[in-house]
């Protein structure tokens, strides 16, 4: 039976998103590897025998890449769980679906668009308010450690400028005791919410947050810090496998700075590997000769982090019927005659 023109259209602007987003990613991905000089940079830190005495420090890091994401999956599907529960394989599927759309969107808000795709259109809201959850529980511990770490770095490396925070130090306690305070009271924001003068349709999303006990916020911290001491864990491993000598508290303290500075810049993973480069050359290259290894090991990391699981998540992005998954087709499939294209997939392509 042919379908009808309608249904056809929809086809077609499926295609040509998903033809976009590969387009783009492909040429980002192009951009940060070969052109911007990192791919050889990597090859030069790497000449000679360097490589096969320190490689299972660089099989440590591929161990360590599935637990990396399998933390940030299982974060965001207990998160999910007061609204829905998604079985943890199709959560995986939105996060890589996230991460290629996030490497080349202004600070990563198209990780939120690719987990959109992975739930059922009805729960496409709460789905973005899971991942804002979670990735504020993230951010508590990445300031959390990175505030501490730029303290330490500043007394090693920037005697002076250490000057500038002694005696203040309890102004960043205080302020992170209030930022957590407040995490762990964040059903308070929904009934503040109530006396702004904001749509119905944020209202009701704010609200959302009331769902939120703190058993599931204090678990969805600890699955942060799990996956903060893995990614920084595989920086470490890097920073040895490219033969970079530091102390290990130095090392630690100035992994720590290099994630709080990149946060604190909003531009795309892409783009923020640039500003990484030079936090780390201020955190670990402070009277250092192995500046080539120290970038090595920062492009490194970008490449197995990101830039893998992203041809993964486009992988997943072209099984996806992303109209559906948004909404868009939910009335051609209802009043369609024909229960041929009445599928249950929730946007996914069956094989």
């Amino acid at each position: 039976m042919q379908k009808p023109p309608k249904k056809k259209a929809f086809i077609l602007i499926n295609w040509l998103l998903k033809g976009t987003i590969a387009a783009v990613l492909m040429f980002t991905l192009y951009r940060q590897v070969f052109e911007d000089g990192g791919f050889f940079l990597a090859l030069k830190a790497l000449r000679g025998p360097l490589w096969k005495v320190n490689w299972p420090w660089l099989l440590a890091v591929f161990l360590l890449l599935p637990v990396n994401w399998a933390l940030e999956t299982e974060k965001w599907r207990r998160l999910l769980l007061p609204f829905w529960k998604m079985p943890f394989l199709r959560a995986f599927t939105g996060v890589m679906a996230g991460v290629a759309l996030s490497l080349f969107t202004p600070n990563r808000i198209g990780d939120y668009g690719g987990r959109v795709l992975a739930v059922p259109a009805q729960y496409n809201w709460h789905a973005i308010m899971a991942a804002v959850v979670g990735s504020v529980a993230q951010l508590l511990v990445l300031i959390g450690f990175g505030v501490v770490g730029a303290l330490y770095v500043a007394g090693l490396y920037y005697g002076k400028a250490m000057l500038l925070f002694d005696g203040f130090w309890w102004l960043a306690v205080a302020f992170m005791g209030i930022l957590y305070l407040l995490f762990f009271n964040i059903g308070w924001l929904s009934t503040m919410s109530r006396n702004l003068p904001l749509p119905r349709k944020a209202l009701r999303v704010i609200l959302l947050l009331k769902r939120y006990q703190p058993s599931s916020l204090a678990a969805a911290l600890g699955l942060a810090a799990a996956r903060y001491a893995t990614y920084c864990l595989q920086y470490f491993c890097l920073l040895a496998f490219f033969g970079v000598t530091i102390p290990v508290g130095a090392a630690l303290a100035g992994i720590a700075t290099i994630f709080l500075i990149q946060t604190s810049i909003p531009l795309p993973p892409a783009l923020g590997l640039l500003a990484r480069g030079e936090a780390a050359l201020l955190s670990l290259g402070v009277n250092n000769s192995q500046d080539v290894a120290i970038l090595a090991a920062t492009f490194t990391l970008f490449i197995i982090n990101l830039c893998l699981p992203s041809l993964l998540g486009m992988a997943v992005i072209f099984r996806i019927n992303v109209l559906k998954s948004l909404g868009y087709e939910i009335e051609v499939v209802q009043n369609e005659p024909d229960r041929h294209y009445t599928d249950t997939s929730d946007g996914f392509f069956r094989s």
